[in-house]
């Protein structure tokens, strides 16, 4: 398919953040953009108000009629997210259209372009973002397809003239194997998405399978430990052929010295805490190093770079209160979290309210789930949500709760929350999880501040 003759673009599930970002592509290059989503977000008003109709019911009524008859200059996009049996998926299947997943138009994008893929089971999002932003930063220019809101952009897509692309290799449903990277870096393969998978060794040749993509003569980094090879590793106060070392906490931030073999630049600052992020920006700086770009422009983008929304996001940060937000949805990525916010501020009670993200994960990592939210000194549990899959019989919420050896614990809704929270006003919350938790995040903040 040849993506420079398309003219409309209708994408069904327009309101996730990687179909989002394909919608401000397209109307970005002169497309008329328009789509489909269940529910009405901050992201979909974002959307409409930059000119792209959404529509909030699955119907084929609903289509505008410039999509009503198949056509070579129109695409439909969809996202593996929606259900089989959606009456708009089934209309444009069965109707002859060109019909593409996301990650085959990103795979299509790609091709032509300078690829910097970046793919792991966390800490994708973070680090495609802050790699995106050093090449902007420094004048060295980039597309980007990101998984989030990186702040200092208010954006999941960026626009660049030169030939560089840098994407979110997303292993959910297999979707990075349409990629072929010139650079490619992995930030963790722990298990998840193991209804897709099965088991962690199918996720791991999974994963395999992407890196042996590298177009010829392309460049691998790892974080050190991973199960691959013929690449360069990368760590955080560990040997490795990229490492950060003599990381510090200073005036409530996190430095470290980059040493990579042949280069040493001293006093990074990051903005964003936690050892995990500190990871993050090393894979950045050995990107940028081998793209030629200056160690001191790569200091002082790293030095400017907000992060990402609901990537470790202070919502309330003064005397009285802290409130931090993360998508932290997998036991790995709630111990970097958790264990990031313990070391800021170790002197104050972590209350903690998280909810569950799909069924399937929560009965595979429920020991996980357990462990790492015991770390916490007080827990509220939400009810799962479930996303795209049925309720499984005996998996709740309550299944973790159990196994969590916590004496200050308990099950609410989201209005108990914030009825509680305007009641104790917990002088350290952290709200986390990848379903519909982000709708707490304005009400809590108003119950912190107006008390």
């Amino acid at each position: 398919m040849e993506l420079e003759n398309i003219k409309r673009v209708y994408l069904i599930g327009i309101g996730g953040i990687g179909m989002s970002g394909l919608a401000r592509y397209f109307k970005k290059r002169g497309c008329l953009v328009c789509g489909y989503d269940k529910t009405c977000t901050p992201l979909t008003s974002a959307l409409m108000n930059e000119g792209i109709p959404v529509v909030f019911h699955d119907e084929v009524d609903n289509v505008p009629l410039s999509f009503q008859e198949k056509d070579p200059n129109t695409l439909i996009i969809y996202t593996p997210a929606v259900p089989k049996d959606s009456p708009l998926l089934n209309h444009f299947k069965s109707g002859g259209f060109a019909f593409k997943k996301r990650s085959e138009v990103l795979g299509i994008l790609s091709k032509g372009m300078f690829t910097i893929a970046v793919a792991g089971t966390h800490g994708k999002t973070t680090t495609t973002s802050m790699i995106a932003h050093v090449l902007k930063d420094s004048g060295y220019d980039c597309s980007a397809f990101l998984g989030g809101i990186a702040t200092n952009y208010n954006s999941n897509v960026l626009f660049g003239d030169n030939n560089t692309m840098v994407v979110e290799a997303d292993e959910f449903d297999r979707s990075f194997l349409t990629l072929h990277p010139d650079i490619a870096i992995v930030t963790s393969m722990d298990a998840d998405h193991l209804d897709i998978y099965g088991d962690k060794s199918h996720l791991v040749d999974s994963f395999k399978q992407f890196t042996s993509q590298l177009k010829s003569g392309g460049k691998l980094l790892f974080r050190k430990g991973l199960d691959l090879q013929s690449g360069q590793t990368y760590a955080a106060n560990a040997v490795a052929d990229v490492q950060a070392v003599n990381v510090r906490v200073e005036s409530g931030n996190f430095h470290f010295d980059f040493k990579n073999g042949q280069l040493v630049i001293e006093n990074i600052e990051m903005a964003l805490p936690g050892l995990h992020n500190i990871e993050n920006a090393v894979a950045a700086v050995e990107v940028a190093l081998q793209l030629g770009i200056d160690p001191d422009k790569i200091r002082t983008a790293l030095g400017n770079f907000k992060g990402v929304k609901r990537r470790f996001e202070y919502i309330v940060r003064n005397e009285g209160h802290v409130y931090i937000d993360d998508y932290a949805h997998h036991p790995e990525e709630l111990r970097a979290c958790i264990k990031a916010v313990k070391t800021l501020y170790p002197d104050r009670k972590l209350t903690t309210v998280f909810q569950p993200h799909l069924f399937t994960r929560t009965r595979d990592f429920a020991e996980g789930f357990a462990e790492v939210l015991g770390m916490t000194d007080e827990l509220i549990l939400l009810d799962i949500y479930p996303a795209r899959e049925l309720p499984i019989q005996g998996v709740n919420s309550e299944m973790i709760l159990n196994k969590i050896d916590l004496a200050n614990k308990r099950i609410m809704s989201k209005s108990e929350v914030i009825d509680y929270v305007r009641k104790e006003q917990p002088e350290l919350l952290l709200t986390v999880g990848a379903g519909d938790i982000d709708t707490l995040i304005e009400p809590l903040k108003k119950a912190l501040e107006n008390a």
